[in-house]
């Protein structure tokens, strides 16, 4: 571990929230930086856990336009960021019970003005690309030809790499244990191996980023982690799943893609949860296979292959929370990603180091993200 003591920035956790932040930050020219993570190998929770997809829809205007910001980056990467593309476009097929639904007509709208192609299908049109799906359980369907898989080791060692080359620093089995301030505003970071100060400490901690608000005696945002499960299994015997695109039923709490010759599937749980290492809960998956023998009969598993949980963190109205602390100066906060993180990381890396480096973006309206819109004072 360096001895340095003093850095401009302070970011705690090296997930794809901090790694953003870092890698804008040095494209913004502040390379000052040292990122602390708790755990001794990255992408440990949720960053490692995710199903890593881009897709470019959401009922929160504010979350699409944040996904729509991190798409055009993800399939156009500055040069000689990634060593490899981020993005596989697989598509993404979303299944509409009521295609004409306000929701889904908003969402429509949204994604012809950002130019992003789509097309709406029939249920038969659908079943001709997922030849699985029974056509009596939706309306409809939406089909997004460049959104897909994201590659999500090659995005984070990429923002890493491009930071580190820019002179931050990354400190692995580090644990903050608290923060200091002087005169109102952040001052420094307690750890086991020492104090160190900062100009700026950045609460990029995921499902504890609550507790690490708390530490700094900032707002009282009340961020909740969710358990989101995952399995995956081999298709059945004759079935080829290589060529289906990433499919998504909202009605159905659903979501399936193919995964190394076999399939992903989540029953796109939210139970709450402590922060902690999270494990799947067998009632979930049992439920989600009889959800799936309705929307796909023929690709119910008879065992699995893999099955993991990860903990997704949200702020009360779904929305992330990226701004200066109200109550404590130079406490920020890049949290409640939802799972949606790892699109957005782009557009939220961004906007907030637009607000570290310069106090403000020409990026998006950053009031809306601000911790200051749940009424502290």
């Amino acid at each position: 571990m360096g001895n340095r003591s003093r850095f401009e920035v302070v970011i705690i956790g090296a997930g794809i929230a901090g790694a953003s932040l870092a890698y804008f930050l040095s494209e913004c020219g502040l390379s000052d930086i040292l990122l602390l993570e708790r755990e001794e190998q990255l992408a440990r929770h949720s960053t490692g856990r995710s199903a890593a997809s881009l897709v470019e829809l959401d009922e929160k205007q504010t979350v699409q336009d944040l996904k729509l910001l991190g798409g055009r980056f993800l399939r156009n990467p500055p040069q000689g960021l990634c060593e490899n593309a981020p993005l596989q476009r697989s598509g993404v097929l979303a299944l509409l019970r009521e295609p004409t639904a306000p929701g889904s007509r908003r969402a429509i709208s949204t994604l012809e003005r950002a130019g992003v192609r789509f097309e709406l299908l029939s249920p038969q049109a659908a079943v001709g690309r997922v030849p699985e799906l029974s056509p009596t359980c939706f309306e409809g369907a939406l089909f997004l030809p460049d959104n897909g898989r994201i590659d999500v080791h090659e995005l984070l060692s990429s923002y890493l790499r491009y930071a580190r080359r820019r002179g931050a620093e990354l400190r692995c089995g580090v644990e903050v244990e608290g923060i200091r301030s002087e005169r109102g505003r952040c001052a420094a970071v307690v750890t086991r191996q020492g104090e160190i100060r900062a100009s700026w400490v950045v609460n990029a901690a995921g499902a504890w980023a609550g507790r690490v608000g708390a530490m700094a005696g900032a707002a009282p945002i009340e961020l909740r982690p969710l358990r989101r499960t995952i399995i995956v299994f081999a298709p059945p015997q004759g079935i080829s799943v290589s060529n289906w695109p990433f499919v998504v039923s909202d009605a159905d709490h659903l979501y399936f893609t193919p995964e190394s010759g076999g399939v992903l599937l989540s029953p796109m749980d939210e139970d709450p949860s402590e922060p902690c290492e999270p494990y799947p809960d067998e009632a979930v998956i049992a439920a989600a296979l009889e959800r799936l023998a309705r929307l796909a009969p023929r690709l119910v598993p008879r065992s699995l292959t893999r099955k993991w949980a990860g903990l997704r963190t949200f702020a009360p109205d779904g929305v992330p929370v990226v701004g200066e602390d109200p109550l404590i100066k130079g406490f920020f906060w890049l949290a409640g990603q939802g799972g949606y993180g790892i699109e957005s990381s782009p557009a939220v890396g961004r906007i907030a180091a637009d607000l570290i480096a310069g106090g403000k973006t020409d990026h998006y309206d950053a009031r809306l993200l601000a911790p200051a819109r749940f009424g502290q004072a």
